[in-house]
């Protein structure tokens, strides 16, 4: 775990902590570990931009996947409203990845 995160639910991890667990990790410096997961998250987002999926075997897949238009509420007034389509970033674990969050 890493070190902000007391349990699953209680802390959000944020990225000088996930920064200071790659470094200490992999032995590197922060400045460097910095550069690695910047660098990991452009990847993914830039083959994902494309249309490509990402598979990290053992750790799960990103992929872009479409919304469809539909119909909301104001939640202020009640009124519905009309929400445009759009795209979002998917994320689906491994089987390995699910099963020891099961646990």
């Amino acid at each position: 775990m890493l070190s902000g995160a007391t349990s699953q639910w209680e802390t959000i991890v944020k990225a000088p902590e996930l920064i200071d667990h790659v470094a200490a990790e992999a032995g590197i410096d922060k400045k460097a570990a910095k550069k690695a997961v910047t660098a990991f998250v452009e990847g993914i987002v830039d083959s994902v931009k494309k249309g490509e999926e990402v598979v990290l075997p053992g750790f799960g897949k990103f992929a872009m996947k479409d919304t469809p238009a539909r119909t909301g509420r104001n939640p202020a007034t009640g009124e519905p409203i009309d929400i445009a389509a759009g795209k979002r970033l998917s994320f689906a674990p491994a089987k390995a990845i699910r099963d020891q969050l099961a646990s």
